[in-house]
């Protein structure tokens, strides 16, 4: 008879919960806080513990690397903590019903987003009326340190989906029937040819739903868990013209060697070709960005830009990682998390 106890999980007759994890909140060195953090990473998927939720305690692993570091928990980890405790009280997953598809959903806020793959029961009986339609399998999230310095959100977005397609590959052996991303219009309908060229103008986006058959929906089902939070919806809105513009054409160059940040331009009264000369400390990507930059704060009319940078082409809508490098930081109003 249920519950049943596998692998640290309680298994009962629809949910499934890990077994009470027991939270030593005296933190002394940096091995305390690598135990506290697996643990939590490893009961995340069924109770829902986001990045954003778990990211005070992730700071205290930054530091001295000596295991014997010493560490403590700071006010806003201690407070991290007492969440955690009231979400393991809380939160429980679910066992699947066999005979559902899955489903998979885009949730939080920038930069700390995350997904939930569930289940929607849509016949609920009327003597089921109090029922939950929503059956929660697992929550996916992104690591809490990502591989590049800029992130556009649609990148975050196709690394939740290739996490999650994979996971429940493993899970159940099949693919989604359907993808909730949501995206922000401003009136109307996204329509077939939107979708289309939002995948053609990202990769990361192709490559995560390469071979995907089932459908991409734009809305949330109407449940608390998925409005309870800060809604999530990509923008699809680009302040970039597809075509050259009838207006002012500034070329950027920048070099890493000689840490010299140079725009030249044409000035449309005199004909005559001007140049602004700076010296910037950093790597060329850094130098690159200061160019264009200064070339946005210089002209604030709308102007062609022509870069060979990969690095600050559509930088306009991304995350910036926290940052060490002070010239990279200067370079943004925050200099942590701050969408350009």
């Amino acid at each position: 008879m249920p519950p049943w106890r596998y692998l640290g999980l309680e298994i009962g007759k629809r949910t499934i919960v890990p077994r009470k994890l027991e939270i030593r909140p005296k933190i002394q060195t940096l091995t305390d806080v690598h135990q506290l953090c697996g643990a939590l990473n490893w009961v995340r998927p069924w109770l829902g513990l986001t990045t954003e939720d778990l990211a005070p305690l992730f700071n205290l692993l930054k530091g001295g690397e000596e295991l014997s570091s010493p560490r403590e928990l700071t006010p806003e980890a201690k407070e991290a903590l007492e969440k955690v405790q009231h979400l393991m009280s809380t939160r429980q997953a679910h066992r699947c019903d066999p005979d559902l598809p899955f489903k998979f959903i885009i949730m939080g806020k920038l930069p700390h987003l995350h997904g939930v793959i569930f289940q929607w029961r849509n016949n609920i009986k009327k003597d089921q009326g109090r029922e939950d339609p929503l059956l929660i399998i697992e929550w996916v999230f992104l690591s809490h340190q990502r591989s590049k310095r800029m992130t556009c959100p649609q990148e975050l977005v196709a690394e939740l989906i290739r996490k999650a397609r994979v996971r429940i590959r493993e899970l159940a052996g099949c693919d989604f029937e359907c993808i909730h991303i949501p995206i922000g219009l401003r009136s109307g309908q996204i329509t077939k040819a939107m979708l289309e060229h939002l995948l053609q103008e990202n990769e990361a986006l192709q490559f995560a739903l390469d071979s995907f058959t089932g459908q991409i929906s734009i809305h949330r089902p109407a449940h608390k868990i998925f409005n309870q939070d800060a809604k999530f919806t990509l923008n699809l809105k680009d302040v970039r013209s597809r075509k050259p513009l009838e207006a002012l054409t500034v070329f950027t160059d920048a070099s890493g060697r000689s840490h010299e940040s140079v725009m030249t331009w044409k000035d449309p009264q005199t004909q005559q070709w001007e140049a602004d000369v700076a010296e910037v400390e950093g790597s060329p990507q850094v130098a690159e960005l200061a160019t264009v930059v200064r070339a946005f704060k210089r002209f604030p009319e709308p102007f062609n830009l022509v870069t060979d940078s990969a690095y600050v082409v559509g930088a306009d809508q991304a995350i910036l990682q926290e940052v060490s490098n002070t010239a990279l930081f200067e370079l943004s109003p925050t200099g942590s998390s701050h969408s350009l």
